[in-house]
């Protein structure tokens, strides 16, 4: 009977400066400050004589430093002041009335200067040895509807094909690891390929500033199916695979394909997928058109299916300008899809599942903290633990929401972890090897 008693008579008081809550953002805010976050965006953010003009290198590492923490919406930002939290992080915590006028301030002319914010935090982060360097690299495109409720956002619209009332932002991400490369918010009613040419020629400029000298490749579905797209990667020699849109020439096309060149591939329906190539013209009235290889899939309808009724084979296929077999090629054009991944864990792992302004550019800032937040999240993955991708939810479970406590002893301050905690040898490597990274700032 005492046991079943001792919780009801269990007393409680929130009264000790010395708890940290989620102690584990120790490791990000680490990298962080070994990254110089903080100087750079005083660096590149100049507000004006805008309200919230003031330390925005402290306002923008406490969005970011609580977007790891878990919040999703500004007032969370305040779980950051509680206890000792703010002894652990580096800088001066704000409180949420000032982020949010920190977040008002911003014009799209500011977002861009965000933008710069990233462009060299991601070249600091490849060179401390979380980017390809001389080997290859390839980047996806592809965007994605961020809903929105109400009629108060500005931009936030309904999508033409999905409609979907939100933003519909473009992301450039690295395959492999899940870094977000480059993004950009537009409105809800943008299809997916607006703009796309010249964000991925920027994108492109990004990763080889930052040192990518290798090979690069670009995949991207059918929304992206584009010249302008095609001429940046001919003009930035990037080589591509890009999912072909279907229209009654190339259909054609397809079904001319001799049926003794279509291959065989693994698919859990027994002679349920082939493979085949021929020769295709895109864009074939634009001047330079060039010829390039076609790769199908076609795939045979699931048994019983709707479809199964209509067609024999349902198809896939793309264009590309890259070497190699053709059953490779396809194989690396189908891993386009993950990219959702990285989709995901912006959207369930950091913030993006809602953008909290009623005003595009402070939507467009929040984006950009996201991402600056999803990145640290990996390369703390990469830099300190040395694996791939791990999701941020992993890692806030087993690396950041830790509770410590601060003690001082000897002049010592010391911050101590739960015992028995069963990813401590992992978190103090990572540590380490964060702290051995050379100061940037």
């Amino acid at each position: 009977m005492r046991s079943s008693h001792s919780i009801e008579r269990l007393e409680t008081a929130f009264d000790d400066d010395r708890l940290v809550a989620d102690a584990g953002l120790l490791l990000p805010a680490t990298l962080a400050r070994h990254l110089g976050l903080k100087q750079l965006v005083e660096r590149y953010l100049d507000l004006g004589d805008r309200p919230g003009r003031a330390n925005v290198g402290d306002k923008l590492l406490t969005l970011v430093m609580s977007a790891l923490a878990g919040g999703d919406c500004i007032d969370d930002a305040d779980a950051l002041r509680a206890g000792g939290t703010e002894r652990i992080l580096g800088f001066t915590v704000k409180a949420a009335s000032t982020l949010g006028t920190f977040l008002r301030s911003f014009r799209w002319g500011h977002v861009r200067q965000l933008d710069r914010v990233s462009r060299e935090l991601l070249a600091r982060a490849f060179s401390a040895g979380a980017g390809p360097g001389a080997g290859p690299l390839t980047i996806d495109l592809d965007s994605t509807i961020c809903e929105t409720y109400g009629l108060a956002k500005e931009g936030a619209l309904h999508h033409g094909y999905t409609g979907v009332r939100g933003y519909h932002p473009l992301l450039a991400v690295a395959a492999g690891t899940g870094d977000v490369l480059m993004a950009r918010l537009r409105g809800g009613n943008a299809n997916s390929g607006r703009s796309a040419g010249h964000f991925l020629r920027e994108t492109i400029g990004r990763v080889r500033s930052a040192g990518a000298t290798g090979e690069l490749t670009m995949r991207a579905d059918s929304g992206f199916y584009a010249h302008a797209v095609v001429a940046v990667c001919r003009a930035m020699r990037v080589r591509f695979s890009i999912t072909i849109r279907q229209q009654v020439p190339v259909r054609r096309l397809i079904e001319a394909i001799p049926e003794e060149a279509w291959t065989p591939i693994p698919y859990w329906l027994e002679g349920g997928a082939d493979v085949a190539e021929t020769r295709y013209t895109p864009f074939a009235s634009e001047k330079n058109a060039t010829p390039v290889r076609l790769i199908v899939r076609r795939v045979k309808p699931t048994p019983g299916s709707q479809l199964a009724l209509l067609t024999l084979y349902d198809f896939h296929a793309f264009i590309t300008d890259r070497e190699g077999e053709t059953l490779d090629l396809e194989a690396d054009h189908r891993r386009h899809a993950e990219i959702e991944n990285a989709i995901r864990d912006l959207k369930y792992g950091m913030a993006l599942n809602h953008l909290p302004s009623g005003r595009f550019a402070a939507n467009g800032a929040w984006l950009a903290v996201q991402v600056i937040a999803h990145n640290l999240a990996r390369w703390t993955a990469r830099l300190g633990l040395g694996e791939g991708i791990v999701t941020t939810k992993t890692l806030r479970r087993r690396l950041f929401s830790i509770v410590g406590r601060l003690t001082r002893s000897a002049r010592r301050v010391t911050l101590h972890f739960p015992a028995r905690w069963p990813w401590a040898v992992g978190w103090a490597a990572a540590l380490t090897r964060l702290r051995a990274i050379p100061l940037l700032a």
